[in-house]
Order: structure tokens, then sequence, then C-alpha cells
């Protein structure tokens, strides 16, 4: 049975409690399941790695094009999935809020 979104954010926390851990960049679904696969607990969007995979340049991407990417990898795993989510898409701080809040219903476990 996959794990829940809850569980993923469990998991990632205790990582975090018993010290380093090594926390790979997929840029898709598919690298995200190798990476799994591999062994590794944890992973970390890349949103370079992603842009690159939509033929656009990093800093380039909106916050639609990364919540469908994020909620792709999210999907295809059984382990935390840490954000690399720019500058939150935006400056204002009450729009970056907004934003955060799709981050987080995209299943990831941390955002940065």
């Amino acid at each position: 049975m996959p794990l829940t979104t809850a569980d993923k954010r469990a998991a990632f926390k205790k990582l975090h409690e018993s010290g380093c851990f090594i926390i790979p960049n997929p840029f898709d679904a598919g690298s995200a399941r190798a990476l799994q696969h591999l062994g590794f607990k944890a992973l970390a969007s890349t949103s370079a790695g992603f842009a690159w995979t939509i033929a656009k340049a990093d800093n380039r991407v909106t916050v639609d094009d990364v919540c469908d990417h994020l909620t792709a990898i999210c999907a295809a795993v059984d382990i935390p999935v840490n954000a690399d989510f720019e500058g939150g898409f935006a400056v204002e701080p009450e729009q970056v809020a907004i934003n955060v809040a799709r981050g987080v219903k995209t299943g990831v476990a941390g955002l940065s």
C-alpha cells in the first residue's frame, strides 16, 4: 500500500532528526522512481533540471508548471520529496504564501 503524504512528511522529519543524509535531485517521475529503487530515503526536485525538460530556462517556469511537476514526482514514489520552489514564484509575501499553499497540496514533504 502506498504511503500517505502524512507518512512521507513524518519520514522526512525523522531523517532530519537523525543527522545528515544524501538527497538526490530527479528531473522527472521516471528518474525519481529510479533513485528510490537505488535506495535513497528522500528526494529533492530540481528547478533547472525540470525547466530544461520542458525547454525553458531555469527560473522561467510557472508555479502551475512546477505544481504539476511536483504532483507527478510525489505520486511516483513512496519516499519524501522536498521541493525546489525557487523564490516562491512571487515577490509579495501574501502571494508567496498562496503559492506555498499550492505547493503543499502537491504532496511534497518540504519546500526550499
